[in-house]
């Protein structure tokens, strides 16, 4: 497989809530079911910086730094020889136009741009984002380095799913691979979210704006590829 991007993914901020599965059923593409962590399904809101970005190898100017927030949801697709964990996008967001549209064409990936910005302390991680008028942000506080998570823990459920699929249509889906090694994860000792789920995610996503989430990570991060995606259902 060609690596079609290559970068570095820096102070993910993932907030993980708890759904029903009727929420995602019509965004579930054909080929994958459902990935659930101790019988319950998430939908994580992850903030987090793209560094040193290249495509094919070659950075773009004005475009190798950058933030990006996005909301997915997490399947799984099972081959003869192994079990695929991955993850789907209601919608990813980032500050160039460019870079949306590249991603909607090579990927078919919901991508919109909007306006962001980020904070990055010694102990606060936080990113905004800002488009017409709705603003939204989500920041945390740090605290001990907590290593890379248990096996089978919550937190590895949150962290290491590797593959991507994306609904091209009512009958097909496309699969691509993302590499990256373990993420080590920060204690979070408080976090503020302040997003309007329904104006920015659509109606249906409108309950999570008054939700507690499950749980609220932060990871290190570290260099990582993307591979470039394939069709695996076209009927």
């Amino acid at each position: 497989m060609q690596k079609f991007l290559t970068a570095k993914w820096h102070d993910l901020v993932m907030a993980n809530y708890e759904v029903a599965p009727e929420l995602l059923e019509k965004r579930l593409p054909k080929g994958v079911s459902f990935d659930f962590h101790e019988d319950k399904l998430f939908v994580s809101l992850v903030g987090f910086m793209f560094l040193d970005t290249r495509v094919l190898s070659v950075p773009i100017p004005f475009h190798v730094n950058f933030e990006e927030v996005n909301l997915r949801f997490y399947v799984k697709r099972e081959t003869e020889t192994e079990t695929k964990r991955g993850v789907c996008f209601v919608k990813e967001i980032v500050p160039r136009l460019a870079i949306a549209k590249v991603a909607d064409i090579v990927y078919g990936e919901p991508y919109e741009c909007w306006k962001m910005s980020h904070t990055r302390t010694e102990k606060e991680v936080g990113y905004t984002w800002e488009k017409d008028g709705c603003r939204s942000s989500i920041l945390v506080e740090t605290g001990k380095n907590l290593g890379v998570p248990a096996e089978n823990s919550h937190g590895e459920f949150i962290i290491e799913h590797y593959w991507g699929y994306t609904k091209r249509g009512t009958n097909r889906t496309d699969e691509y691979k993302v590499e990256h090694p373990k993420w080590e994860i920060f204690e979070v000792t408080y976090a503020e979210i302040d997003v309007d789920f329904g104006k920015v995610y659509g109606a249906e996503f409108d309950f999570l704006s008054d939700t507690e989430p499950h749980s609220v990570l932060m990871a290190k991060g570290s260099e990582i590829a993307v591979y470039k995606g394939a069709k695996i259902i076209d009927s």
